[in-house]
């Protein structure tokens, strides 16, 4: 059969199975880049008031929860809702914040319902036996069998942001959470975690039901992405978790039980907040982080056909000078120039950051060639958490 033919059968197969280690047999190219809509504001979550436009929040957090602001909003599925985990939040219980929409569209943007006390004030998350001061947080969160379990920061001190990630679980929906394990110190401090089915993810340990991906960075904004595996039955167990440690001789992934054996996947040390999805229109993983790039966070795409790549090359989904950014609904210091009145009080000659884009991966719309994408981003001055889309064809190269 002419090898012509053979490629075209392996790429019909990978692009079948998602996770499918099919081209793994053969020499893996460079991922050929989608071409890149820059990501647009579709409105602003969280507060009573949309600076840039003048206008009322969609959800009136401050009025109907006495929730000022907060960042982050990292989205996952549980018992069929969308909940969404915030950060360091500023209302009146403090702490950090969870809420759940049961939207199924975002291109008008989402409501969302937070968690309330007994005096209708949003819940705060609270893990026994952590500290969760500022910078702190929650990361991701993931469901397994019924049950909430959240990926949460925490051992901040001024030398060390983030020195600790760890696994807690709640039985009720999100009220209250226990303690599991410590899930790393090293390479998994901030996470993303994606559910997948072995059966249809060749290349992944064997397990009997799903299993979870968990795509790690470590030292804060200063690390390559990593990625580790875990049956989803054995959440609890930390030990369950082996790590992506390269390809072997014959092109196949290797696991390691050892986290010091995790390989980077992208070979750039920038990254701190992560978020990958599976898009089910242009079969891609997608890949979104924050990276400073001449002093300048941007928000960064990379795609690839394998949770472990090859990823393609890095492109800039969100440049805040670029792409109506800073003076719009980012805040650009008045030391340098004047050019907006969005500032949070006192801090005018703070620029803002974008940072945190975590995807919601259930409401990608598009076909097979062209996808638009919703993620959620925080903004730093304000600071708040506003909704991105963007729309990502497959290069025709």
């Amino acid at each position: 059969m002419p090898i012509r033919y053979v490629a075209m059968i392996i790429l019909v197969i990978a692009l079948l199975f998602p996770c499918s280690r099919a081209l793994t047999l053969m020499s893996q190219p460079q991922e050929p880049p989608v071409v890149v809509q820059s990501a647009v504001k579709v409105c602003q979550l969280v507060g009573d008031f949309d600076r840039e436009r003048n206008e009322p929040t969609r959800d009136l957090t401050m009025t109907r929860y006495k929730l000022a602001t907060t960042d982050l909003g990292v989205p996952f599925k549980h018992k069929g809702r969308i909940y969404l985990v915030f950060g360091d939040t500023d209302g009146a219980n403090g702490g950090k914040a969870i809420a759940y929409t049961a939207d199924t569209s975002a291109e008008q943007g989402i409501s969302l319902t937070f968690l309330q006390d007994d005096t209708g004030i949003y819940q705060p998350v609270f893990i026994p036996g952590i500290s969760q001061e500022d910078f702190e947080v929650p990361m991701e969160g993931t469901s397994v069998g019924g049950k909430m379990y959240i990926y949460h920061t925490t051992d901040h001190t001024k030398n060390t942001i983030m020195g600790r990630s760890v696994v807690a679980v709640s039985e009720d929906d999100g009220n209250t959470f226990t303690y599991l394990y410590d899930l790393s110190t090293e390479h998994f401090i901030n996470v993303s975690v994606k559910q997948v089915n072995p059966a249809d993810c060749l290349g992944v340990p064997e397990v009997a039901q799903t299993g979870l991906l968990l795509f790690g960075s470590g030292s804060y904004r200063k690390s390559d992405v990593r990625l580790a595996f875990q049956p989803s039955e054995e959440i609890e167990n930390r030990s369950s978790l082996c790590y992506f440690a390269g390809l072997d001789s014959a092109g196949e992934p290797a696991w390691s039980r050892r986290e010091a054996d995790a390989r980077p996947l992208l070979g750039e040390e920038c990254v701190g907040e992560l978020s990958v999805a599976y898009n089910r229109f242009i079969k891609r993983w997608i890949m979104l982080y924050n990276c400073k790039i001449d002093q300048v966070s941007q928000i960064v795409l990379r795609t690839a056909r394998f949770p472990w790549g090859p990823w393609s090359k890095p492109q800039i989904i969100f440049d805040p000078a670029r792409d109506s950014g800073f003076c719009h609904f980012i805040h650009y210091s008045w030391a340098s120039r004047k050019c907006d009145a969005i500032s949070d009080a006192e801090r005018e000659d703070d620029s803002g950051d974008p940072y945190g884009p975590y995807q919601f991966e259930d409401y990608a719309v598009g076909n097979s060639q062209s996808t638009t994408i919703y993620f959620t981003m925080s903004t730093w001055n304000p600071y708040t958490v506003v909704l991105m889309k963007s729309t990502l064809t497959l290069s025709q190269e």
